[in-house]
């Protein structure tokens, strides 16, 4: 349900993170820090955050039609 695809959500936001410090480590690129910075403008945060979530969900929606598409002809 919805909590699931939140923590689903966050977790992903997570790894992306920690892969990016990975990455950035001996660059002069902070794209870590970047990241978690606050933003000035939150309505703008907050309407980002609602689209990538949206998308996120739409992904998964469509991923467990295809995977019940398939069990259904599978049997």
């Amino acid at each position: 349900g919805a909590k699931f695809v939140h923590v689903f959500y966050r977790f992903a936001r997570y790894v992306m993170i920690e892969k990016m410090k990975k990455l950035s480590v001996g660059t002069d690129i902070p794209f870590a820090e970047a990241v978690m910075w606050r933003p000035r403008d939150m309505y703008m945060a907050k309407a980002r955050h609602r689209v990538a979530y949206n998308k996120l969900l739409q992904i998964l929606h469509k991923e467990d039609f295809v995977y019940q598409d398939y069990r259904g002809k599978a049997q």
